[in-house]
């Protein structure tokens, strides 16, 4: 006899009501209200819309504004009956707007009003603007396969006379970079041409140069889409944009900065599918993550991820979030600015100007009832103080601090005016992380390690037994003969050698030793010498032992962390 799943047959039935409605909505929408329908799943909608009607005015109204373009305002209505249309209209002109509506669904209305949430802490307003094709982003994609394609591609288009080449330029250059997985787009220009960028595993690469002719126009193009000022080329702008592809919304955070020859630009590119790895991904070592994990599933306490701008810190504790996640727990963020939306999770977003910092944001939150609350820097006394007391009240809190590595945490804290007996209670786990670039698995190559370099990673392997270090669990032995990896370079890598990156790690414990002394103000010497007994593999050694496994090369790890460090 077959199983009978309830919920199941109840998610079915609700899918097949909704579905239902929408097909009726096609049905009449024209034939008797004379306006086209339109269903919201798998579209985005645009914060910039949402500011023109209130959430308020929205709900009361059943109607929901999902896009800008232009002066022209997309609107979705439940019930388009003449009165409230011909109402809507006259106070939507005297905001300045031009509105279009359509026929929607009660899911395509609670999506939009779902995200007033984020609404009041949304970064940049561009009130207009021009759409890049999603569409024609996928179709340049699909022709791109290395950095060198990019250039072909462009050089391509600058031979034409097409009425639309510049835009076609920028779709091409947007392109090439989500397909490359580039993070950053520079255009910068120089004193006879202009150069194209991209940063892959977080090292710059040049693309092309083109003549300043184009770049003149190039710029006016990306200042309009970004919602820029476009005649004002002697002080510094900030804006965004989106592309829709598929059902990803791809956010572009746009700096322009005057400099000597003109104005650069750099795009951030925030693809979604970019930060979607899980925690298994991120190359912890299986002691710390054996320990991560059971720290990021207590019910309180204060978990802290220290390291420069650009070492992952946000996307690991994204990873932490997701790991969490559950219906039955109330998550908010506050970030500056939000990177990558998380099905599930109140997202807020830091800004000044309007008095929402870290500190009036945590204050904020801790009025919501969360359980789980991420704050994305703790930068002042004030923050560092509720986020401690957040965590002796009942909280699991997550945060990021400026230091140079996991024992410096401690020390910072009480510099932050944190009182060491407190903290011995609130803070569990201090996290230190850098990131590599991995080698390209196609291309690598095996070589020899000079004298010296071998001695070297000789002396951390043996100093990382005598600390009670198991190292057999990555089958190595400092006895072992000592090999590396090298970058070669290949199409499949962009011949870079490299492609992606893992986190190097290192984390102390706050346990009944790190207790003892917290009340003392120790140095971070006297820290780290306490938590070597934790058996955790410090950055050094966790880089080193990527390197042997062939996952790194010793040239990325000597980047990020100085292996000569005692």
């Amino acid at each position: 006899m077959a199983d009978f799943d309830e919920e199941k047959q109840n998610k079915k039935l609700e899918e097949l009501k909704k579905q239902e409605e929408e097909d009726l909505l096609q049905a009449i929408s024209k034939t008797k209200y004379g306006l086209p329908a339109i269903d919201l799943a798998g579209m985005g909608v645009e914060n910039e819309a949402l500011r023109v009607i209130s959430e308020k005015e929205a709900r009361e109204l059943e109607i929901a504004p999902f896009k800008l373009f232009g002066k022209n305002i997309d609107i979705i209505v439940r019930s388009p009956q003449k009165e409230l249309l011909d109402s809507l209209k006259i106070e939507i002109e005297k905001k300045g707007f031009n509105p279009v509506f359509y026929m929607g669904s009660k899911a395509s209305l609670e999506k939009v009003w779902e995200r007033y949430k984020e609404l009041s802490f949304a970064t940049t307003s561009r009130y207009g603007g021009i759409d890049i094709s999603g569409e024609s982003i996928l179709e340049i994609a699909d022709k791109i396969k290395t950095i060198q394609d990019v250039e072909a591609v462009i050089s391509g288009i600058q031979k034409e006379e097409k009425t639309h080449k510049i835009s076609k330029m920028l779709e091409i250059i947007m392109a090439g970079a989500i397909a490359v997985g580039a993070s950053d787009i520079h255009i910068e220009p120089q004193e006879e041409r202009i150069r194209l960028r991209y940063r892959l595993d977080g090292i710059l690469q040049d693309i092309m140069f083109f003549g300043n002719d184009i770049y003149r126009l190039l710029n006016s193009r990306i200042k309009l889409i970004s919602g820029l000022k476009i005649t004002s080329e002697k002080r510094a702008q900030d804006g965004r944009f989106s592309i829709f592809i598929k059902e990803d919304e791809v956010s572009i955070r746009t700096s322009i900065i005057p400099g000597a020859y003109g104005e650069s630009t750099v795009m951030r590119i925030l693809d979604p599918n970019q930060t979607k790895g899980n925690i298994n991904e991120l190359g912890i070592e299986p002691k710390l993550f054996e320990i991560i994990d059971k720290e990021i599933k207590k019910p309180h306490g204060l978990i802290l991820i220290t390291g420069p701008t650009g070492s992952g810190k946000t996307t690991t504790l994204y990873a932490f979030l997701r790991k969490i996640y559950s219906t039955e727990k109330k998550i908010i963020t506050i970030e500056d600015p939000i990177e990558y939306h998380l099905e599930g999770i109140t997202q807020t977003q830091v800004e000044d100007k309007k008095g929402y910092t870290f500190l009036e944001g945590l204050r904020s939150a801790l009025r919501q009832d969360p359980d789980i609350i991420m704050v994305g820097e703790i930068r002042d006394k004030e923050t560092a103080k509720t986020s401690v007391e957040s965590a002796l009240t009942g909280h699991l809190v997550f945060s990021t601090i400026h230091t140079n590595n996991a024992a410096g945490v401690i020390p910072r804290l009480i510099e932050l005016d944190i009182d060491p007996k407190i903290l011995v209670s609130a803070l569990s786990l201090s996290i230190a992380q850098r990131l590599v670039r991995k080698l390209c698995t196609v291309c690598k190559k095996e070589k020899t390690p000079t004298k010296e370099d071998e001695d070297r990673i000789r002396t951390i392997l043996k100093k990382a037994v005598e600390e009670g270090k198991d190292l057999s669990q990555f089958n190595i032995s400092p006895d072992q003969p000592i090999k590396l990896w090298e970058a070669v370079g290949c199409d499949a890598c962009n011949k870079t050698g490299y492609k992606g990156r893992i986190g190097v790690f290192e984390a102390i414990v706050t346990d009944e030793s790190i207790e003892t002394i917290i009340p003392e103000n120790p140095s971070e010497r006297e820290i780290k010498k306490i938590a070597q007994k934790q058996g955790i593999l410090d950055m050094k050694e966790d880089g080193i032992i990527k390197t042997l496994n062939g996952i790194t090369s010793l040239e990325e790890v000597e980047s990020v962390v100085d292996i000569e460090e005692d």
